[in-house]
């Protein structure tokens, strides 16, 4: 898969590419006459939260996560650091723009 992102941004002009693959995201089993009834739990890997981290991994491919911090200000406001792998650093380095936007 990095043989191939580079060569696709090579012939893309240096645009950055990004592999994500589609996954399905399943709601919260709710109880209730309203609701229909739970026949199977829901798998970790439908959660809301698991799929955005599946996607976080993907975006920042030849890296790794190595660490979250979530920073609430005062007014609620939620900004998200995420720290990379310091041995993939020039890989990743000139993508770093791409990632904050």
């Amino acid at each position: 898969q990095v043989r191939l992102v580079r060569e696709l941004e090579k012939k893309f002009g240096g645009r950055h590419v990004l592999f994500l693959a589609k996954r399905r995201i399943l709601s919260k089993p709710m109880r209730g006459s309203k609701h229909r009834p739970l026949k199977q739990k829901r798998p970790r890997s439908r959660t809301l939260t698991a799929v955005h981290d599946c996607w976080l991994d993907e975006m920042v491919f030849p890296a790794e996560v190595v660490g979250r911090r979530i920073r609430v200000k005062l007014d609620g406001k939620r900004v998200h650091k995420i720290h990379l792998d310091k041995s993939q650093q020039t890989n990743v380095e000139h993508k770093i723009d791409t990632f904050a936007s």
